[in-house]
This record gives C-alpha cells, structure tokens and sequence, in this order.
C-alpha cells in the first residue's frame, strides 16, 4: 500500500497524515527493505565490538528530545541492530537525535544476563560523552526484547546518569517469567538469555522483571492486536499506560509507513 514518505509526514499536518493509507501487519523483510539514511557516527561505549552505539541527528534543526533506541530479536546474536536502522532514520527525520545501541547478546561472549543489561545501562549512561547530544528531554524505547531491556532500565532508573522522561516498550517483552513459559521459538530464547529455567536460576528472574522493581512513572507499552511473536498480555503491567494499535503486528512498530509507527510520533508528540 502506498503511503507518504516519513520526511513527508514530519512537514505536513498530522491531520493530512493520519488520512493517508497506511500499512498494516509488515513482515521483517518488509523492514530491512526500509531506505535508510547514514547515522552521523558510531561510538564505542566499551571495549567489546558489540559494545558501541550509531548515533542519528536531524539534518537541519536542533533536536526536540533525545531517543535511545533498543533493538530486539529475542536477545539473540542473530538480530542486530541494523533492522531498526529505518526507523532511526525515519525519527531523525521527525526531528529526533536517535541513540540507537548494539550490545552483546546470547552467542556473544559475555551476552545474555546479566551482561547483555549491563551493556545497555553502560549505552545510556554514555550518552553524557556525546557533546553532540542533549539528555535535557530524554526517551528510552525498545522494540520486543529491547523493550524489555528498556523497561528495565527505566525501573532500575538509579543505575543512570542521565534521566529519562519517558519509557516506551514497543511490542515489548514486559515479562520475562510469562514469556519464557511460552513454547514458541523466540519465548524458549528466554531461558537462554537467563542462562537457564525459572526452578534454577529463580532469583535471576526476579532480577530481570522490570515490574519487580517499580516501573518507571512515565511507562508507556505500546502494542499491536495481531502480533504473533509477542501476546497481547505482555502489554500489561502495573504502573504502565497501555496503547493498542489495532491491526498491527510484532514489526509495525519498526516500520516507518505504518499506522503504529504514526501512533509512536503522536505520544513523542504529547511530550516533547
């Protein structure tokens, strides 16, 4: 379906936009064919070589917040974070620096928890070395298992140096314990990333559910009615606000030309 282009719809009225046709329900090819811009330079933020973060400026005006952005793919080294590179382009192009960081994940040496975490805390703390980039008004998002990556960054909001404003989980994995209990491909990479089943690594999973902390007080999981990779109920949790985007499914969120990818500009919109 044809659709206006993303530098389009961030220059015309919201309104036009919202009436143009939008696509629904996209595949994953669907969003490694997104055209994609240059980020304006990576930076290491630690020593390994997954330890790094590709940085997007609007081109032609001061950012209106900051964006750190957390891929997904169940937390496997098979997913990495050019998929979200569309999307980084597309928010540059709304007028959003994008921090969009890589870590170590399972089948990395290091990956998975609690190193995979300590990547993304390391990711977001490094933000104050990047005299490019303003953290005055400051969102964390993450798509699948970087939501949850994201979600639990916001809850363990005392292990950053720089202050979110806002936390978005994108069809994200709000809860580990449920999730790993699940039979398909990506829930039983759950137990991989945990290093092991709920019965021999309890504690671990407490650790690692973000609601076990205290979600961060401006949570948003956003959602849509048809994913397959992540279940609606995943889009609960307590002290979050939920948004469903009927006739969405797991990847729309990553997808530019979309109408979930228009529902994430609106809440951007109510904040910054």
């Amino acid at each position: 379906m044809k659709t206006f282009p993303t530098f389009l719809c961030a220059a015309l009225s919201s309104l036009l936009c919202a009436q143009a046709p939008a696509a629904e329900n996209v595949t994953f090819a669907d969003v490694l064919a997104i055209p994609t811009t240059q980020a304006t330079e990576s930076v290491s933020y630690g020593p390994d070589q997954f330890q790094f973060g590709q940085l997007w400026l609007p081109a032609n005006s001061p950012a209106r917040a900051t964006l750190v952005l957390i891929h997904g793919g169940c937390w496997l080294n098979q997913f990495d974070i050019f998929y979200t590179a569309g999307l980084s382009s597309a928010l540059a192009d709304a007028g959003f620096a994008v921090w969009s960081l890589e870590y170590r994940r399972v089948g990395d040496e290091g990956g998975g928890w609690p190193g995979t975490f300590e990547d993304i805390i390391a990711g977001i703390n490094s933000l104050n070395r990047i005299d490019s980039v303003d953290t005055e008004n400051l969102a964390i998002l993450g798509h699948s298992a970087g939501g949850h990556l994201a979600l639990l960054a916001g809850a363990k909001e005392d292990l950053l140096a720089v202050q979110p404003d806002l936390i978005v989980g994108l069809a994200a994995i709000s809860d580990v314990v449920t999730y790993a209990s699940g039979e398909s491909s990506c829930e039983r990479a759950a137990a991989s990333f945990m290093g092991g089943e709920l019965d021999e690594h309890a504690a671990a999973y407490f650790d690692a559910n973000p609601a076990n902390h205290g979600l961060h007080a401006n949570t948003v999981l956003m959602q849509g009615d048809i994913d397959e990779i992540v279940p609606l109920a995943q889009s609960t949790s307590p002290g979050a606000r939920t948004i469903i985007s009927t006739g969405a499914g797991h990847f729309d969120w990553a997808h530019p030309e979309t109408l979930a990818y228009r529902r994430l500009l609106e809440l951007l919109d109510e904040h910054f």
